[in-house]
């Protein structure tokens, strides 16, 4: 183990973090690049591009869950993530370049249709990234201990991870999505595969048992708030996908009504009393609750952002419109990139993580509703993309903390995996819902009232997930086990 390591020296905390900021960097470009590419150099439809969007969830449904279950019951080339991160590098660099040359994969396969293509190399990418994005979060709880140096961890992947997030979106609106995407096929191997030799992994964990051949079990009570969100995908990607045309919403209502109902039941939970295992899993299920309407509004905004700008600004052309969603998400990323380790952590110290957390969750609300009201010019649209990322920065650095703390430890990667499902089975709302909902509406100005709803019900239930306070003043899991 290297001295850095054992002192937790901020400068492990860099190293720590790199594998996780190739992949978000993999995401980067995808949001920057990917809506653009298909509507502008393919020119498909906002529903065939919402549909190749969806890819990436479904990937997430199955990937994220069975690679953390793999990855935290095996041992491969001293490490149980470290195979993991690797291989998920090399596939996402991989599906990258395949990105900006659909018609060449198209042709190369003798598919004259780009829509299967495109969907085909966005579920590769997605399943790629998918490989090595759990082990890359779990490695973080893995090495650190519980309280302060957790949520330090966390917040230093989201700083690291936000300011090479900004730089995609500068290289993209300086020198064009082409070279980004090149560039950062490089940039996600060199992060995937040095990185991981530089920590050394703990092979064992104290007082936990990892060997629950019940798992797949355990996990889907686990998500129980998410069974409307599931039960929607199962019968929403195949109608879509199928085309098969359906001429009333009746599941799509019930899937509604029962995902009210079990995300309310699961919120209304009471954690007091319980016994240590059955706490742990109800304060698991109130943060999947709260953080799964968070990312019906964010993945709608990524989206379709394209599409309320050229609502918004019809006169400006298709390389105006990717410049300014460039610019604004270069905004997003640059205040989500400072905001966790200097304003974020400080703040976890003094008032807790989940009460930071919701406050910064319904900042982001009033954002959202400030672009629907304000957002006229590109300069109002980047004031209120700074104010989003304020939430945007809490999202992508505190539930990770937040979750770690309520389950066993050495199941972590099963619980990263289905804590995962709260993001992406809410993103197929986005993507198939939402993305069918604003091909019929004129106005698409209304996909901001969409992102502020959601974020202003999510702040609403996060101030539901209890917060317990340890020595340090920062919560202590209540699932039991640490190293």
């Amino acid at each position: 183990m290297l001295d850095i390591q054992k002192r937790l020296t901020n400068f492990f905390y860099v190293i720590l973090s790199l594998p996780a900021t190739a992949m978000g960097f993999a995401l980067s470009i995808q949001i920057s690049a990917l809506s653009w590419i298909l509507g502008t150099k393919y020119g498909l439809e906002i529903e065939d591009i919402g549909l190749v969007w969806a890819a990436g969830p479904i990937a997430g449904i199955f990937g994220q869950v069975f690679f953390g279950v793999w990855s935290d019951n095996v041992w491969f080339g001293g490490g149980r993530r470290r195979p993991f991160i690797i291989v998920g590098g090399i596939l996402a660099a991989l599906s990258l370049l395949a990105l900006p040359n659909l018609e060449i994969v198209s042709a190369s396969l003798g598919i004259e249709g780009i829509l299967g293509v495109a969907i085909a190399v966005a579920l590769a990418l997605d399943i790629s990234v998918n490989v090595g994005f759990n082990p890359t979060r779990s490695i973080i709880a893995d090495v650190t201990p519980e309280g302060e140096k957790r949520t330090k961890g966390y917040t230093w992947m989201q700083t690291i991870s936000g300011t090479f997030g900004m730089l995609a979106y500068v290289i993209g609106a300086i020198t064009g999505k082409l070279f980004l995407i090149y560039f950062g096929a490089g940039l996600v191997l060199l992060f995937t595969i040095v990185p991981p030799f530089l920590v050394k992994e703990p092979r064992n964990f104290e007082g936990e048992d990892s060997g629950d051949s019940h798992s797949f079990r355990e996990g889907f009570r686990a998500i129980k708030p998410l069974w409307g969100f599931l039960l929607y995908a199962c019968y929403r990607v195949p109608v879509r996908v199928m085309e098969i045309e359906v001429g009333h919403h009746y599941i799509e209502i019930f899937c509604a009504v029962l995902t009210v109902f079990l995300i309310a039941q699961s919120l209304l939970q009471s954690e007091t009393g319980k016994p240590k295992r059955e706490s742990g899993r109800i304060g698991f299920q109130k943060v999947l609750a709260a953080h799964s309407f968070t990312w019906v509004g964010v993945q709608s905004m990524f989206i379709y952002m394209f599409s309320f700008l050229q609502y918004r600004f019809p006169d400006f052309t298709q390389e105006a419109n990717g410049r300014v969603i460039d610019i604004a998400f270069l905004i997003l990323n640059g205040v989500a990139a400072i905001f966790p380790a200097l304003i974020l952590e400080p703040a976890t110290r003094k008032i807790g993580r989940v009460t930071t957390h919701w406050i910064c969750i319904a900042i982001m609300a009033v954002g959202y509703a400030g672009v629907w009201i304000l957002g006229t010019s590109p300069a109002m649209i980047y004031t209120l993309m700074a104010v989003l990322g304020i939430g945007w920065a809490a999202t992508v650095s505190l539930p990770f903390a937040i979750m770690s703390q309520k389950v066993d430890q050495s199941k972590m990667g099963l619980y990263m995996g289905l804590f995962n499902l709260s993001v992406v089975l809410p993103q197929l709302v986005a993507s198939l819902g939402v993305g069918e909902f604003m091909g019929r509406v004129e106005n698409k100005s209304v996909l901001f009232v969409i992102c502020a709803v959601t974020l202003g019900i999510s702040a609403l239930s996060w101030m539901l997930v209890k917060e317990e306070q340890t020595g340090e003043g920062l919560e202590v899991m209540p699932g039991g086990g640490g190293h």
